[in-house]
């Protein structure tokens, strides 16, 4: 990395016009990047720059457009405090993700950096948050990257549109596209970050060649998007997917999969707030038209649009037309403790358990049953809809980049700390990323109502789980001094399982992958929905003759 030193700041923002892709540094704090030159701060050994426009913002006429490049801004841009998040609807207070935004607006497109200050071609990992597609911040403090610096990280984390801002197909939107498509502007936002990334991330010391991206929950479904955008292609270098799913997303303009249109969401939505048309849509105040899509129910999705997302992503899995790039996947043992409404009540007996499976599930009950016995009905219920949701999505993906030849690693989080199991909280969905982030014990970060992690066992596996991490982003292979070597997948279904300790093992949830495989594959045969059509609810499963039909 090249550091030059100049007298005066007004000379570094002529450079900037001129060679805005090399990096001048006065104190370690002025960094000049595509748009311009940025004013960070240096603190405990790292350059940090927050608030950076990556894209023009998306107001007005541009509110339901793709993104643009951020223009030139002129002079010194300062960076030393997050943007705005990106407009949503709040959670109730007492949820175990509130943590609600200081600041929201639609002008939200900025990113923020943590560069350790000797940074030379040092591996970038860019974070993108989850929360449904619908909230969630880099602002979040949770995220705070610092962790990832110290340990020799570029660490870049982004802001996208979020909710019916960022995921509304219509069929006026089409119209406009130059594409013909609507839908995904959240995941087009991400893919211009990424551009930024590989354009400017070396005048922060990151190597623009080794990129890893980054996600939990909806942060790991855009990852999946990624994996199989050709938009993205080239963009980063490596994947880390925590608690990802495959489900199926509307097509544009046709129904599909038991789902209606994108565009006919869309419409739907539109009459739902009392807009005539898309122009009304657009003149709506931003927090109001917020909420009112909450209230309305829109689902944000992803839109299979045949141009940022072609196919449906495990169609693209299976034509092995997925990005050809490292990927390190894995869900947590007790994902849904914290979803629990969603599950039907508990059987009155094992005898009525197993009568309804065997009465859905027809000649694939026992199967079932095998994997989620009657013996305690409620845990089977609970690992049934995590493993539809997220257990063998993380072993599809793994799977199928280890069958293309990938380095591919797998992973369950079954640690429970103690503030987790006094509430019947153990690995509950996104409680491994206090461990990723670093952020356990004193000083952690964590939402209000997040069972806080405090004991020196948390705190070990939280500094293993990050040198994993890391050393997946710096070369492909996750590493902890100390720890089990994580054998990748492909060496006898190997998978990596975090409680007390790391430990290596093989063949995660027995029966599980090879089960769900069969009824996801006959479920998309008949052309019906798959992601949550399981267990004591699910609708009949269709035969083998009925599914080859």
């Amino acid at each position: 990395m090249t550091k030059l030193r100049y007298p005066a700041l007004w000379f570094m923002a002529l450079l900037c016009a001129l060679t805005p892709f090399k990096v001048a540094m006065a104190d370690g704090q002025i960094v000049a990047v595509s748009g311009g030159a940025l004013a960070g701060h240096r603190e405990d050994g790292l350059n940090i720059f927050k608030g950076i426009p990556y894209a023009v913002p998306p107001v007005g006429e541009r509110r339901f457009t793709a993104p643009e490049p951020a223009k030139s801004w002129g002079g010194i841009h300062p960076a030393v405090s997050f943007g705005p998040s990106c407009v949503q609807p709040p959670l109730p207070a007492t949820s175990l993700y509130a943590d609600e935004p200081k600041v929201m607006d639609e002008d939200c497109l900025t990113l923020n950096v943590w560069a350790p200050v000797t940074a030379e071609k040092a591996p970038v990992m860019v974070w993108i948050y989850g929360g449904a597609l619908q909230r969630g911040s880099s602002a979040a403090p949770m995220y705070d990257g610092a962790a990832f610096a110290k340990r020799g990280i570029v660490f870049v984390s982004i802001n996208y549109r979020l909710g019916v801002f960022g995921w509304l197909a219509h069929p006026e939107l089409s119209a406009e596209s130059l594409h013909g498509a609507s839908g995904n502007y959240g995941l087009l936002d991400q893919i211009e970050a990424l551009k930024w990334v590989r354009a400017n991330i070396a005048a922060f010391g990151g190597d623009a060649g080794n990129v890893t991206i980054m996600g939990e929950s909806a942060g790991a479904l855009s990852v999946s998007y990624l994996l199989t955008s050709p938009l993205a292609n080239g963009l980063f270098d490596k994947a880390i997917a925590e608690s990802p799913n495959i489900r199926a997303v509307p097509k544009l303009k046709e129904a599909g999969y038991g789902l209606p249109s994108a565009e006919q969401f869309g419409l739907t939505l539109a009459n739902k707030v009392g807009a005539a048309d898309i122009s009304a849509l657009r003149a709506m105040d931003a927090v109001e038209l917020a909420h009112a899509s909450m209230k309305a129910r829109f689902w944000a999705q992803g839109t299979i649009d045949g141009w940022s997302l072609p196919r449906q992503v495990v169609e693209v899995f299976d034509a092995g037309a997925q990005a050809p790039v490292p990927l390190l996947a894995g869900f947590n043992s007790g994902e849904v403790r914290s979803q629990a409404m969603f599950l039907p009540p508990v059987p009155e007996s094992a005898e009525a358990y197993e009568a309804e499976i065997s009465k859905r599930y027809g000649d694939l009950a026992l199967a079932f049953l095998k994997v989620y016995p009657a013996t305690d009905m409620r845990e089977s219920m609970l690992a049934t809809l995590r493993d539809a949701i997220y257990g063998w999505a993380s072993e599809r993906m793994v799977k199928s980049q280890s069958d293309a030849g990938l380095p591919s690693y797998l992973y369950i989080f079954d640690h429970c700390d103690e503030a987790s199991k006094d509430r019947g909280l153990c690995a509950f969905h996104a409680s491994e990323l206090p461990y990723v982030f670093g952020q356990v014990g004193e000083g952690a970060q964590l939402p209000t109502n997040w069972p806080k992690p405090m004991g020196a066992d948390d705190k070990a596996l939280s500094a293993a789980m990050m040198e994993y991490w890391v050393g997946f982003a710096r070369d492909g292979k996750p590493t902890s001094a100390g720890h089990d070597a994580w054998l990748p997948y492909a060496e006898g279904e190997a998978y990596m399982r975090f409680a007390a300790q790391p430990t290596a093992a093989q063949n995660p949830v027995p029966g599980m992958f090879e089960m769900q495989e069969e009824l996801v594959s006959r479920r998309r045969a008949a052309g019906q929905q798959w992601f949550i059509n399981v267990g004591l609810t699910a609708n009949p499963v269709p035969g083998p003759a009925e599914a080859a039909q």
